[in-house]
């Protein structure tokens, strides 16, 4: 009876142990599940550039831009075909401005413009051809562009990592019991989504950037170019001109005194009726005076 105890004791125990050795063992805690998901992502493999020979190819993206100082007949015409050219080809127009100047000998006001557009990258090299059309002279023309392919597709690669790691996010919080660990993660899969649309609005600017070109043209009219003429003497001119000039300057003498008659006339009689009794009568008496001491003698 006592070794039948014994042994059934002894399995107890050992059963005991064994499942104690089972509990022993941990799994990945919650601590180490959140630090994998929020580690820096491994970098992967960029994908190949167009011609690179990889597996995965990615069209070349490269921003074109140009700028243009032309001389045209009608600035304001010019502005209404350039503005049907970009509209015609799916672009539009970014802007424009029409202003007027005064230019030459005779100050003569003339009117001036400038236009923005956007234009599909693969009708670029064709808008400008008509645009140089439409000009009597191409005055200045600067043509630029960026290959922003290998930062488009560093861009995509982060963007993978990046919701890679928010998927695994979500999941460990979806399995989150404590209200710590639930905030904790939160706190992290915003900040990682935050992340994801800032990427994601760099791409779809290099994208758009790449897609449509962007022109400036700047349109002058045909006669602010023309060069300055010096016409022949003609000295009959200048003394007719100097003629003139006298004939005014003895009419304004003439309005001058007449209008001063007019004004200063009431003024002379009021005061000068007075004034030429008063030199009258001292006259008399200096004639009398002169008359007695003549006498006298």
């Amino acid at each position: 009876m006592k070794t039948k105890l014994f042994t059934l004791t002894v399995i107890c125990v050992l059963a005991l142990a064994a499942c104690g050795g089972a509990a022993a063992t941990p799994e990945p805690s919650f601590a180490a599940n959140l630090a994998s998901a929020t580690a820096a992502p491994a970098a992967t493999e960029a994908p190949a550039l167009a011609g690179g020979g990889g597996a995965t190819t990615v069209e070349r993206l490269v921003i074109k831009n140009a700028s243009l100082s032309i001389v045209v007949d009608d600035p304001t015409a010019a502005v209404r075909s350039i503005t049907s050219l970009a509209e015609g080809t799916g672009g539009f127009v970014v802007s424009t401005n029409t202003f007027r100047i005064t230019t030459g000998p005779d100050a003569k006001s003339v009117q001036q413009a400038n236009i923005a557009i956007r234009v599909p990258s693969g009708q670029f090299n064709s808008v400008l051809e008509q645009i140089r059309a439409m000009a009597v002279e191409v005055q200045n023309e600067n043509i630029s562009g960026q290959d922003v392919t290998a930062d488009y597709v560093d861009l995509r690669s982060r963007l993978k990592n990046l919701e890679a790691a928010e998927a695994q996010l979500q999941s460990i919080m979806e399995k989150a019991t404590k209200t710590d660990d639930v905030l904790n993660v939160y706190n992290q899969l915003v900040s990682t989504r935050e992340q994801i649309e800032v990427i994601k609005g760099q791409m779809k600017y290099y994208e758009e950037a790449a897609a449509l070109s962007s022109i400036n043209i700047e349109l002058t009219p045909n006669i602010v170019t023309q060069p300055i003429e010096i016409g022949g003497w003609h000295p009959e001119g200048t003394v007719k001109q100097a003629i003139e000039v006298l004939v005014r300057i003895v009419q304004s003498l003439v309005d001058l005194v007449i209008t001063l008659g007019i004004i200063c006339g009431p003024f002379a009689v009021v005061l000068g009726l007075p004034a030429l009794f008063g030199w009258r009568w001292w006259w008399n008496r200096r004639q009398k005076a002169k008359a007695a001491e003549a006498q006298q003698k």
